[in-house]
């Protein structure tokens, strides 16, 4: 049977409840799974917004190899001279020349001979106004492709479409593609013709007692009202979500793709 890596990947951890579950469960997940190397998408875990140098290496020491971003990745500018000096905490790679941080990497999968590269992607569809991240795609992969075939990567979208757009056209070209940003868990996990393996998205690692992470209360009164207030981390019936691949070493294609969801929701009162 052919060699085969393990990835395990954690779906956008919202502030101190998604920290917590994270703190808790990833060490055994990582186990359960018997992960080669752990990706964890990090931008709202500092109170819901942003990411900070402790929480990065809080989550290194948990097992976590490569932190990603998105959105919320500079919104707070404290962690901007770290983000200049390791190449463990990625953002997405189509935002503007000049800004901190790098877009993707290659790294050594611990305890093997391979590397593997992350990609870490956002895309613009009701979301802010960047550079296109389909010609990022493409410059990245022929560089990332020039040091290894297995390429893991986080597209951090509003639309469905535009990630599975992303899917198609990547096919045959990296290993695994991951949604993150709406923090709702899909249940698509699929490969595609030439290989790539794909979920709309992880979902979030926080309290699923709220609005995507956030006190439910506030965000009720914001529809409401149409007017803005501050949110707040909400707490309660926390999970862990996202995603776990297994990737053929010599094809550089997945061979198996599931959601992770830990514990699982509860779907019955019976």
């Amino acid at each position: 049977m052919a060699e085969t890596v393990s990835i395990l990947f954690v779906g956008d951890i919202v502030g101190n409840p998604g920290l917590t579950i994270t703190e808790t469960f990833l060490p055994s997940l990582i186990k359960k799974y018997q992960a080669d190397f752990v990706i964890a998408n990090g931008e709202n875990s500092h109170e819901g917004h942003g990411i900070n140098e402790a929480i990065i290496k809080n989550l290194l020491s948990l097992g976590v190899h490569v932190v990603t971003g998105g959105d919320h990745s500079f919104d707070k500018w404290k962690v901007f001279n770290y983000m200049r000096e390791h190449d463990h905490i990625l953002r997405p790679l189509n935002y503007p020349k000049g800004n901190a941080g790098l877009g993707f990497g290659v790294y050594n999968i611990p305890g093997t001979s391979h590397k593997i590269g992350v990609l870490n992607l956002q895309g613009r569809t009701f979301m802010k106004a960047i550079d296109d991240p389909f010609s990022s795609a493409d410059w990245a992969l022929s560089k990332i492709s020039e040091e290894t075939n297995l390429i893991f990567v986080d597209m951090h979208a509003e639309a469905t479409a535009e990630k599975v757009s992303m899917a198609w056209h990547i096919d045959g070209k990296a290993s695994v593609l991951v949604g993150t940003h709406t923090h709702i868990p899909t249940g698509d996990a699929r490969i595609f013709p030439q290989g790539l393996g794909y979920l709309t998205d992880a979902g979030m690692t926080g309290s699923y007692n709220s609005s995507l992470g956030m006190d439910k209360k506030v965000a009720i009164k914001r529809f409401m009202t149409g007017v803005h207030q501050k949110y707040q981390p909400a707490n309660g019936d926390n999970h862990v979500c996202g995603a776990f691949a297994k990737i053929n070493t010599e094809t550089g294609k997945c061979v198996h793709i599931e959601s992770v969801i830990y514990p699982e929701f509860n779907s019955s009162t019976e």
